[in-house]
Formats: structure tokens, C-alpha cells, sequence
């Protein structure tokens, strides 16, 4: 249901440095790929060595290093995906519920500075959805888009167009804006139970659901 921010970790390039050096005091890749046989130092057993192991070696060496270098390339999306399920699971900063006759309890974290939602248009929000206990069921984030919903027309339950539209002593919110609502059996799915597929239903019957909600705008694709 405000863009999120996420930050995509960049990693550094992996240069590969191929030396037959000794005194090299950081690992590196290396090989000798030349074909002719070194001498061995005097006094020492001469040994026969052939140049088609060490250049086995070699090429084994290579593809080390490139796989490493492609696992390192991947790490951003990596980053990027533990963080979406970061914003997805963990809440707002806590607020203080203030609550309407209809038994919706609200709190602003942030107010916002933009419009009001206006009745009967698509909005875009961000939001993660809890059950009384805290376990996520759903989240927008995780799907890494905001939603586009209908507001005021009672195409969602009735404590989010109640909490986001307002009405009832509660303020609309605004565009920035984000809200923590605390949703009742009544403005939620009631007495029977939600989501369901196949017999096993995601929530249960008379379930109170929490809502972290973020205005992030109105949808340009409303008619004018």
C-alpha cells in the first residue's frame, strides 16, 4: 500500500591479478601458464613436471575466480529481496490508538502534506497486514509495488475505507501520510472466514487485523 526506499547494495568490481610473484602478501588467482619446464635449483633432484597438468591448473584457477565474480554480481538482487521482506515485517514505529464510535481504532505516524484521498477514486497505498498478534498474513511490499484500490465505494472493508477516506470523527488521510489501524470483526470480515482456497482460509472467522498503511498517492490513471 509511499515508494519504498530501498537501498540496492553495490559491490565493488573483483579484479584478478595473475603473478608468479612470492612476495605477494594478498591471495590471488595465480599460475604459471607457460609451456616450458622450469630448472630446479642446483643440488636439488631434478623432477620431471609436464605442461598439461599446470595448464589444467590454470584454466581450473580461471573458473574459479570468474564464478566467484558472477556470485558477487548477484548480491544486489539478494539485497534487495531480503529488504523488501524487511519493510514487509516489521511495524511502523508505535502510535498511540485513538478510537471512532464505529470501533476503528487509528493513529497517525507521519501526517501527511498532500491531498485528501478523494471519494471514489483510485488511490495507491503501501501496507502491511497483521493479525492481533503481529504475524504479517499479507503485505504489499512483498510484492514490491503499492496497490491501486477504489476508496469510499466499498470495494474494500469498511475499516479501510473508514481509515483512509475518514468519516465518523476520523481525519482523511493525505498523501504521505502514514496510518496504523486497528480494524475490528465488524469493519472487517465478520463472523465468517477470508481467503479462502481449497478449504483452508488465510483468515480466520471474527479476526481484529492490524493495518499499516502509507499513502502514496492518487492514481494518475483516474478520468478526468
Amino acid at each position: 500500500m509511499a515508494t519504498s526506499a530501498l537501498a540496492i547494495a553495490t559491490a565493488k568490481p573483483l579484479t584478478h591479478r595473475f603473478s608468479n610473484s612470492k612476495h605477494s602478501s594478498s591471495p590471488s588467482f595465480s599460475c604459471s601458464c607457460s609451456s616450458s619446464t622450469p630448472l630446479p635449483p642446483p643440488n636439488e633432484p631434478k623432477l620431471s613436471f609436464s605442461s598439461k597438468p599446470v595448464a589444467k591448473q590454470c584454466v581450473f584457477n580461471v573458473g574459479v575466480g570468474l564464478l566467484a565474480t558472477s556470485l558477487l554480481a548477484c548480491s544486489p538482487l539478494e539485497a534487495d529481496a531480503t529488504r523488501i521482506e524487511y519493510f514487509a515485517t516489521v511495524g511502523e514505529p508505535q502510535c498511540e490508538l485513538n478510537y471512532a464510535k464505529s470501533g476503528l481504532g487509528y493513529c497517525d505516524v507521519i501526517v501527511g502534506s498532500g491531498v485528501e484521498a478523494p471519494r471514489g477514486e483510485l488511490v495507491n497505498i503501501h501496507y502491511t497486514a497483521r493479525f492481533a498478534d503481529g504475524i504479517v498474513f499479507d503485505s504489499s511490499y512483498k510484492r514490491a509495488r503499492p496497490l491501486t484500490m477504489r476508496i469510499g465505494l466499498g470495494k474494500v472493508i469498511k475499516g479501510l475505507d473508514q481509515g483512509i477516506l475518514g468519516g465518523e470523527g476520523v481525519p482523511p488521510m493525505l498523501v504521505g501520510g502514514k496510518r496504523r489501524l486497528q480494524i475490528p470483526p465488524n469493519l472487517a470480515y465478520g463472523p465468517e472466514p477470508a481467503g479462502c482456497f481449497s478449504g483452508d482460509c488465510n483468515i480466520p472467522a471474527n479476526a481484529t487485523l492490524l493495518y499499516d498503511i502509507n499513502f502514496v498517492g492518487i492514481y494518475s490513471g483516474n478520468a478526468k
